[in-house]
């Protein structure tokens, strides 16, 4: 079982920058695929950025890559977001997960709470 806590969410000026924050607890994290994901309100879902246990890594290109970063310390189990150049259009709640399996069709196991990123225009 893991636990995900995200922490970082807030609110900035278009331009800004901010940096989300994933902490797990349980066994094994640096074995996990983590992801980033957000939820504008009235949209679906929709994949932000991964990274796989090797490094490897992946970015929505049609909105977020260029501008977001995604990082993992496996010592403190966390999964870093650092998000630059921030565009009203990226305020949704944003949410970590974990996955087991690797790659891009894959089903994450556990999820956080979410935390909210509201970038004024």
């Amino acid at each position: 079982q893991v636990q995900l806590v995200e922490s970082g969410g807030g609110l900035v000026q278009a331009g800004g920058s901010l940096r989300l924050s994933c902490a797990a607890s349980g066994r094994a994290f640096s074995s996990y695929q983590m992801g980033w994901f957000r939820q504008a309100p009235g949209k679906e879902r929709e994949f932000v950025a991964r990274i796989n246990p090797y490094g490897g890594i992946a970015y929505n290109e049609n909105s977020v890559k260029g501008r977001f970063t995604i990082s993992r310390d496996n010592a403190k189990a966390t999964v870093y977001l650092q998000m630059d150049s921030l565009k009203p259009e990226d305020t949704a709640v944003y949410y970590c997960a974990a996955s087991t399996s690797y790659g891009p069709i894959t089903t994450y196991d556990y999820w956080g709470q979410g935390t909210q990123v509201t970038v004024s225009s």
